[in-house]
């Protein structure tokens, strides 16, 4: 189906600059930019793991391997392609290795989007950014309700830490640099993001069907915590609405922005674990007790009603679809060696349609 109309069309033909575009979502981002005739540009470091979706997928697009923290080669590459929007994804987004890793993790996550948005700020060609945070960078007090735009940012462990300080410089560059109306800058918090593609170590689903295509249990932590899951298209869907906004020059859509799921599928570990194997029954689990582990949040949930009244943004599938469509694609991977990227795709936007999300 023809893909180039949706978000009033404004991607195709439009110069798109990518950071993190080997990651996860990255590569989710850039193959649908793609569909949509947009002229991609990826900036990012080699893909960590292997197998991983990046390589899996066409590269009929300009790939540079660079690291965010190198100025120089960043500002090259934007004078040289000259893009008129940013998404901006490359971060280090993993909980337990800022634990061992926390200068790596400031670095990347705080300078690293620092640089993004200097070399921006003096560039001719960028009218929009749309930075990628994490619904992390909120001061989490464990409260049962969702968390909104202006509540105060934080951080206990590193990561979160550096997210929230990220969240801070984003509010610095738009106030200060991207408040004239020729440039424009938001944030985009996602909460827990599943899908085919995702081998990152030390996440919920890729531990899960890796140890099921060995045949063993995975060892799983806080059975009991809850977090707002979501397929990686939702997301998605959500940066591209606030891309389009921007690319209108309406500032009133700067700014921080939430984009989670429905309330119903703000659902434990456990739940997402008896989800997955009632799509695979390969998958089985057994709990860590180790009692040495960093500390990690109970209760994470976003307040998305900003986006849903404003943006008009809403989710398409619910947590079963979102599951069944994610432990399925890996089923298929690991038993077929087929690639549902494309068919996932697909049926997502066949479904926003039939919801007539403003996007479509």
């Amino acid at each position: 189906m023809g893909m180039s109309h949706l978000f009033g069309g404004c991607y195709n033909n439009k110069v798109c600059l990518v950071t993190g575009h080997t990651g996860f979502k990255g590569s989710w981002l850039v193959f649908w930019l793609k569909k949509m005739g947009a002229k991609v540009v990826g900036y990012a470091l080699e893909p960590e793991n292997q197998p991983n979706h990046f390589s899996l997928l066409d590269k009929e697009y300009t790939s540079t391997i660079g690291d965010v923290l190198d100025e120089k080669q960043l500002q090259e590459v934007i004078h040289r392609h000259k893009p008129e929007i940013i998404f901006h994804l490359a971060a280090q987004s993993l909980v337990r290795y800022s634990y061992q890793h926390p200068l790596d993790t400031f670095r990347t996550n705080i300078i690293g989007t620092t640089n993004v948005f200097e070399t921006a700020r003096k560039s001719d060609s960028v009218k929009a950014i749309v930075n990628i945070t994490s619904d992390k960078c909120y001061e989490n007090k464990e409260w049962i309700w969702g968390y909104r735009e202006n509540d105060a940012m934080g951080g206990h462990d590193p990561y979160s830490a550096s997210k929230g300080c990220a969240e801070l410089v984003t509010n610095s560059y738009e106030k200060s640099f991207f408040n004239t109306g020729q440039k424009l800058l938001a944030s985009a918090r996602a909460g827990n993001v599943i899908g085919g593609g995702d081998w990152c170590n030390d996440r919920l689903v890729p531990d899960l069907v890796r140890a099921a295509s060995r045949g063993e249990k995975c060892q799983i932590r806080n059975p009991l915590a809850t977090r707002p899951w979501q397929h990686v298209l939702e997301p998605l869907s959500g940066y591209l609405l606030l891309g389009w906004r921007l690319l209108q020059n309406k500032k009133s859509f700067s700014g921080g922005w939430n984009f989670g799921p429905d309330l119903n599928s703000n659902l434990t570990v456990q739940e997402v674990v008896n989800e997955a194997k009632r799509n695979w029954m390969s998958v089985e689990v057994a709990i860590d007790e180790n009692e040495n582990v960093h500390h990690e949040a109970n209760l994470l949930m976003l307040d998305c009603s900003k986006s849903n009244k404003l943006l008009k943004w809403n989710p398409v599938w619910d947590f079963e679809k979102t599951m069944t469509r994610t432990i399925l694609w890996y089923k298929d991977f690991y038993e077929k060696e087929q690639l549902r990227t494309e068919d996932d795709f697909n049926e997502y936007i066949f479904d926003a349609k039939e919801k007539r999300l403003v996007w479509t």
